[in-house]
């Protein structure tokens, strides 16, 4: 089993922060070798992650559901799947929060979970799962950090002619980012509901290399 116990200080306010960091997009976006596939009705949706073990390279599939409280800017992830071989799967669930900061105008984020492995390489990547996550945690706290920086200072430099000029966006992301701000239209508008049980989602997809 993988631990993963992490807290970023980032140095935007929290509402900026939850912001990104509830938006499936933008966080892919944050993480190297991460792709979002298709969409699923139950809110739930396709990924894959390829993730280098020293000299070996493993790409996982998976189903991902989120569950979000906006109040709390709390978050719940699970995710299920397996490598392209089908030699190694996987059961992953996280927990994270955004605070506000120690000094004003800045957050800190937690992350708390466990990833439990079946299979060939899982104890490969278990061997190496420290050096790993310590490695993605950096690269991904680099992201996020540019990711977070104010709309307004980002777009400062650009003219504002070139500024309306911009096309509109299109593709995977820009659809993907229409969908999940539709769904949390709804869902605010919504009583709070119980959190459905996953568990019994089949996953037999699996990554290609």
């Amino acid at each position: 089993m993988i631990s993963i116990n992490e807290k970023i200080v980032v140095t935007s306010p929290p509402e900026r922060v939850w912001e990104v960091i509830s938006d499936p997009s933008a966080v892919v976006s944050c993480i190297g070798g991460a792709e979002l596939g298709p969409s699923h009705d139950d809110g739930s949706f396709d990924g894959t992650l390829a993730i280098r073990f020293g000299g070996l390279r493993v790409k996982f599939a998976a189903r991902v559901a989120l569950d979000l409280d906006e109040s709390a800017h709390e978050g719940h992830l699970t995710a299920r799947g397996a490598d392209g071989q089908g030699a190694t799967r996987f059961n992953a669930s996280a927990t994270f929060r955004v605070v506000e900061g120690d000094a004003p105008g800045t957050s800190w984020v937690f992350c708390d979970g466990e990833i439990k492995l079946n299979g060939k390489l899982a104890k490969l990547i278990e061997s190496g799962a420290g050096a790993v996550v310590s490695r993605m945690t950096k690269d991904f706290t680099d992201q996020l950090l540019l990711r977070c920086a104010a709309p307004e200072a980002a777009s400062a430099s650009v003219p504002e002619a070139a500024t309306v000029a911009q096309p509109r966006p299109t593709g995977l992301f820009a659809r993907l980012r229409a969908w999940w701000a539709g769904r949390r239209e709804r869902r605010s508008g919504q009583a709070a509901r119980p959190s459905e049980d996953r568990s019994g989602e089949a996953l037999d997809q699996g990554g290609r290399r």
